[in-house]
């Protein structure tokens, strides 16, 4: 017994400052992360996809074929106001249902068929006449993200209304002399013919979220893999004699096995393995079955859980057994701190910052939130967002192997042993 009291290392200034800088670093970081990244989405915006449509057929006007609808794409697509916030995409309909059900539009601005001729006739209508007022349809795309559906329909809205507006102006120059025998009603719909209609383009099942559940789903997948990476870890440990193991008021030590450090990952890493067809289809079972997810080709929904609890989990064991102990840390960052804003279910990717547009690229919980939205969303559809899902989980698990067992194999090489030499019970013993 030292006969120190026990608070008196409070008075060590290691203590503190080692402490302390770990956990304000952490506490900076997350700020950065997840404030940063969401601080200001409109302003960061750039060439977020929107579908822009031509369906008019146009019409004859004083025998000359007009085309309003091709007018208004071709301004639209021209104008400069919005800068390059908006990637607009000349698209026919077919084409524009299919990008919507995968996902690569947030929304689409629609110029129907009837609309040259509908507006036309506002200046035929006679003074005592109901004229029927045309319509622009602006559809959102909840299934890509609320917050980009969002920001898409604010720009289509604009675009479809400031259309409206300079359509109106050609309309009122057409009637001359006309304008001023029509009815008060009839010139305020002649300088803004056009109504702005807004339909959802993608509509989702009513346990889906709003369109979220596909992000919360793989979030689970990614924290599960991580969590469950600290618990093996720390059992593989115990079991092995290298650590105690702690519950509530008891200790237990298991004698020691002498293994190397490639030997702890590859075991650690078999047993997550084994573990994940367990871990994934619990998630599975409690999303769908228990609280009634809105979810569709089941069989592969399991094994993409299956897979990503497993490549996250050996991730994350990876960065436990190179870094030791500040391991856990750097899985907290990677899995969550930068994950989580750089998913783009949130915040879409093309609103973020450049940096965050960087790590998303190779986030894991953005790879796998594709994925699963593509299951949940867009009929398991491969260029939806799935194939690169697997693709990526794929390559992410190499890079977790040749980095995890180089490292750890080099250590092993250099003698750096989990029990150093010094201290190894038999030497203790005999020193004794």
């Amino acid at each position: 017994m030292s006969g120190i009291h026990p608070f008196r290392v409070l008075r060590a200034k290691p203590l503190w400052v080692a402490n302390g800088v770990v956990t304000g670093a952490l506490a900076l970081l997350f700020t950065v992360f997840y404030v940063g990244a969401n601080i200001d989405p409109v302003n960061h915006l750039t060439k977020l996809p929107v579908g822009l449509v031509n369906a008019d057929k146009g019409a004859a006007v004083g025998g000359k074929q007009v085309n309003l609808g091709a007018q208004i794409t071709n301004s639209i697509k021209k104008s400069t106001a919005g800068g390059d916030k908006i990637d607009w995409k000349s698209m026919d309909e077919k084409e524009m249902k299919e990008e919507l059900g995968k996902g690569k539009l947030y929304g689409a601005l629609v110029v129907p068929a009837d609309f040259t001729s509908s507006t036309t006739a506002l200046t035929r209508t006679a003074p005592t006449g109901t004229p029927a007022r045309p319509t622009l349809m602006v559809l959102t795309n909840q299934s890509a993200g609320s917050l980009g559906s969002g920001l898409a329909r604010t720009a289509t809205t604009q675009a479809a209304e400031n259309a409206s507006h300079q359509v109106g102006k050609e309309l009122t120059a057409q009637t001359g002399a006309q304008h001023a025998k029509l009815p008060a009603a009839a010139r305020v719909l002649l300088a803004d013919p056009a109504a702005v209609t807004v339909e959802d383009g993608h509509p989702l099942g009513s346990h889906s979220g709003l369109g979220m559940t596909a992000f919360y789903y793989a979030l689970t997948l990614v924290v599960v893999g991580m969590l469950s990476a600290n618990v093996i870890s720390g059992q593989v440990d115990h079991t092995l004699g290298y650590t105690h193991n702690d519950m509530g008021p008891l200790r237990r030590h298991r004698p020691l096995i002498r293994v190397t450090r490639v030997q702890t990952l590859a075991i650690s890493s078999t047993l997550m393995v084994g573990l994940s067809l367990l871990m994934g289809t619990l998630v599975t079972v409690g999303a769908v079955g228990i609280m009634g997810m809105a979810a569709s080709h089941l069989p592969l929904l399991w094994l993409y859980s299956v897979c990503a609890i497993a490549v996250s989990g050996i991730g994350a064991l990876t960065l436990l057994a190179v870094f030791g102990t500040p391991g856990m840390l750097v899985v907290t960052l990677v899995f969550i701190g930068m994950a989580v804003p750089t998913a783009g279910a949130t915040t879409p990717i093309e609103a973020l910052p450049g940096f965050y547009r960087f790590l998303a690229e190779f986030e894991p919980l953005r790879q796998i939130t594709g994925g699963v939205r593509s299951i949940l969303y867009y009929d398991a559809q491969a260029d939806a967002g799935l194939t690169r899902g697997w693709v990526m989980m794929a390559a992410g698990l190499m890079a977790a192997a040749l980095f995890g067992f180089g490292v750890t194999g080099w250590y092993d090489r250099r003698g750096l042993h989990r029990i150093p030499a010094a201290t190894e019970p038999e030497k203790a013993a005999a020193l004794a």
